[in-house]
């Protein structure tokens, strides 16, 4: 290899090896004052995490639901559930048992039966 061919290839792994350095360093702003909007987010997110948690809890332990292939949302007290089910009554089963959970404002049940096979 020539000598400006290597020269080329220093810096773009230098410019590389920088900017991904950029990008993991946190906000020196945010970093040190714990800016709230960071702070609000970050807390709104671990409350929606928890939510989702005690709902899914809540199905699994709900007698007549199968909740292996039901995914919960939730953001700001509002509870999606979506996937399937094996029949119709499990449906109204997983939307009480969801709504009867500390901190949910609202079900948006998009449960459906899951057809056999499929």
């Amino acid at each position: 290899m020539n000598k400006s061919k290597i020269m080329k290839q220093t810096v773009l792994v230098f410019v590389a090896a920088f900017a991904l350095s950029a990008r993991a360093q946190p906000d020196a702003g945010s970093a040190q004052t714990g800016s709230p909007s960071a702070t609000g987010a970050a807390s709104a997110h671990t409350q929606n995490r928890k939510l989702e948690k005690d709902v899914h809890h809540a199905l699994i332990h709900t007698k007549g639901v199968d909740a292996s292939h039901i995914n919960v949302l939730a953001k700001h007290g509002a509870v999606a559930l979506v996937g399937s089910v094996p029949d119709d009554s499990q449906i109204a089963l997983a939307g009480a048992a969801a709504g009867s959970v500390q901190g949910v404002a609202s079900v948006n049940n998009q449960l459906h039966v899951k057809e056999p096979g499929n």
